[in-house]
């Protein structure tokens, strides 16, 4: 057999991309896909981001000469039809698309709910800052709500076992991917609060096509998040993956192993913390004790401690003088206030309440014989004019006209008699004179 000799890394990579090269049908190729991780270089303005599909991806990139003529900006989710050519990346070995040409094809479905339940749930503010809970730097019982089955979970376990043995693993065995998923992650929330045990929780699960993470996208376990007592770690896929539980939850980590790394500050990074931090303490108490030092120092050769009189007799004589002045204000201010009192004592004399007394008596006093006067009067007055109503009222009176001869006819009822109308033969009345009455019978009516 002929034996082989063994070719660089550096020139099979130039053998495959002249492979592709020469592929015609790869020089000139239409694909159709969705942008992920879309990123526009800062200074170049080159375009780097994946197209994929349900069951694959390709690494993609337009450079900013192509780019430049389009008249649309790609974002996550947009799906796209792109003319390019592929070809190999030698720095990484894999295979991408050089694209000369794209044009909008639409908008994924998962991505247009994805958008719009993210923003109404920012909107509503479950992703406000204020409502993050602080992760505990030393948990003692950390929960993990993922597939019991996944690489996931044996990460988390392995990392936290490795890092921070003294910590308790609780895992709440939880469906990550399908129509029953979201349920299941919820119920795992409700029940970690429920144990009253439980200092942080991480939820989550590994890589996976947005249809695979689609659980973690759900209204049903973001509002769970929301509402858990215990702080929630999301962990869900790899760093370019992000859900919505990630803008929900107290924190987000890039892998399910970060998230380990999180909550379980290793026994090496703690002693180097400390180590740190006492080397820094020690620095610092040396520098205030050598800036103290030298204080006291600079205070005790100051002029004033070793001539202490020196500050005393000039502060002594401004005392004295600061004394007559004081002195001089407070005579000043007696003599002032002095006068103020005698001319307030003439004032009150002159207000003296006996003597507003007996101003008001001879006021009351003079009031009450105005008003004697006065009844006197209008009783005179109310007198003359009965007297006058009295003798119009006599002059008025029927009794003066019965006394000329005239007499008022009342029935027995005493209806006055005015109309022969009134009374038929038989009919019993009453005749009213001045002196009495008559009572008569009518014998005949008759009408004039």
């Amino acid at each position: 057999m002929t034996e082989k000799l063994p070719v660089t890394v550096t020139a099979l990579t130039k053998y495959i991309k002249a492979k592709f090269q020469a592929d015609r049908n790869l020089q000139n190729i239409l694909l159709r896909g969705e942008i992920s991780n879309f990123k526009r270089h800062s200074s170049s303005g080159h375009y780097y981001f994946t197209l994929k599909d349900d069951g694959a991806r390709i690494a993609a990139v337009m450079f900013q000469s192509y780019n430049s003529t389009i008249s649309f900006q790609p974002t996550d989710g947009m799906q796209v039809i792109v003319q390019g050519e592929i070809t190999v990346y030698p720095g990484s070995g894999s295979y991408q698309i050089y694209i000369r040409d794209m044009q909008p094809d639409g908008v994924g479905g998962l991505f247009v709910a994805y958008e719009q339940l993210k923003k109404k749930l920012s909107e509503e503010g479950l992703f406000d800052q204020k409502f993050k809970k602080k992760i505990p730097s030393f948990p003692s019982v950390i929960g993990v709500a993922t597939s019991p089955t996944g690489a996931a979970v044996r990460d988390i376990i392995t990392t936290i076992q490795r890092r921070y043995p003294i910590g308790k693993i609780v895992v709440f065995p939880t469906l990550v991917q399908g129509e029953q998923a979201p349920m299941s992650v919820v119920k795992s929330i409700e029940t970690a609060n429920t144990l009253k045990e439980i200092d942080v929780l991480i939820i989550g699960r590994g890589g996976g096509s947005i249809e695979e993470l689609w659980a973690f996208n759900d209204e049903k376990v973001a509002r769970a998040i929301f509402e858990s007592k215990i702080p929630i770690i999301s962990a869900v896929g790899h760093e370019t993956d992000t859900t919505i539980a990630d803008y929900v939850a107290d924190l987000r980590a890039p892998t399910p192993t970060a998230a380990a790394e999180l909550v379980s500050l290793s026994q090496r990074e703690i002693i180097e913390q400390f180590t740190v931090r006492e080397a820094r303490l020690n620095k610092t108490m040396n520098t205030i004790l050598e800036r103290k030092q030298a204080q006291l120092k600079t205070v005790q050769d100051a002029y004033v401690f070793r001539y202490p009189n020196s500050l005393l007799n000039p502060k002594q004589e401004e005392f004295d003088r600061t004394y007559e002045k004081l002195q001089m204000s407070m005579n000043e201010i007696i003599k002032s206030n002095s006068n103020k009192y005698k001319e307030l004592s003439s004032t009150l004399l002159i207000h003296h309440p006996r003597n507003r007394v007996q101003l008001e008596k001879q006021k009351h006093h003079q009031l009450y014989l105005t008003l004697q006067s006065e009844f006197k009067r209008l009783l005179t007055q109310r007198q003359f004019e009965m007297e006058k109503a009295i003798h119009t009222l006599d002059a008025l009176s029927p009794l003066k006209v019965m006394a000329r001869g005239y007499s008022l006819a009342y029935k027995e009822d005493n209806e006055l008699v005015k109309s022969v109308k009134q009374v038929k033969d038989g009919d019993r009345f009453q005749l009213q004179m001045t002196d009495g009455k008559l009572n008569c019978e009518v014998l005949e009516v008759k009408e004039q």
